[in-house]
């Protein structure tokens, strides 16, 4: 399945780039590093985020030496243990349509026609 329209990329892609890299792939960002791209619109980062999640969750039955979870760095996230999302973890703050951030004046000037033709 096609995850990511603007570079093309397919669900498969986006496993093959987590589970047979060297270094190990945690972020959204290191994903699209290890295909060779960069986001785009962003509409796909939570689809990636959760394969990454889906993943990370299921490779690790026992924990060989270069395991970056084995030589646990105080803070992080351990095994039983659920690593906090990106996107679950980000503020809530104004809703970003593309790449412009705005406070969404389009809500109020609807409430204000409504009460005009009234």
């Amino acid at each position: 399945m096609i995850v990511c329209s603007c570079n093309v990329l397919s669900d498969r892609q986006i496993r093959s780039a987590v589970t047979e890299t060297q270094a190990s792939v945690r972020t959204v960002g290191q994903v699209y590093r290890c295909l060779g791209c960069s986001a785009q619109c962003g509409r796909c980062a939570r689809t990636i985020r959760k394969l990454l999640d889906d993943v990370n969750a299921g490779g690790c039955g026992t924990c060989p030496l270069e395991c970056p979870v084995a030589a646990q760095v105080p803070g992080q996230a351990g095994h039983g243990e659920a690593a906090p999302s990106g996107l679950a973890q980000r503020e809530q703050g104004p809703r970003r349509h593309g790449r412009r951030d705005h406070a969404h004046p389009h809500s109020s000037l609807a409430a204000a026609l409504a009460l005009a033709a009234e």
